[in-house]
């Protein structure tokens, strides 16, 4: 989503071990937060996601947390 809009399926396939319902919900709390908008076009069935510029400013955040687990959790902790 740090390039434009996306589509559902699009996030789905890049989010591994998180099934379709589950994702419903974390994007509509991250779009309940500000974090990213939903735009539904009226000539279609099309939902596209992106992210608004309070959840652009998280990427420094997150970055820094993947580099930690990057750094100090081993695969078996992940899971």
């Amino acid at each position: 989503m740090q390039n434009g809009a996306s589509r559902f399926k699009d996030i789905a396939s890049t989010v591994t071990k998180c099934s379709d319902r589950v994702l419903v919900e974390r994007l509509k709390e991250l779009e309940a937060e500000g974090l990213v908008d939903r735009e539904t076009h009226a000539d279609s069935s099309l939902i596209e996601y992106r992210l608004t510029d309070k959840g652009a400013a998280l990427a420094p955040v997150l970055e820094a947390a993947h580099v930690w687990g990057d750094t100090w959790l081993s695969d078996e902790e992940c899971e």
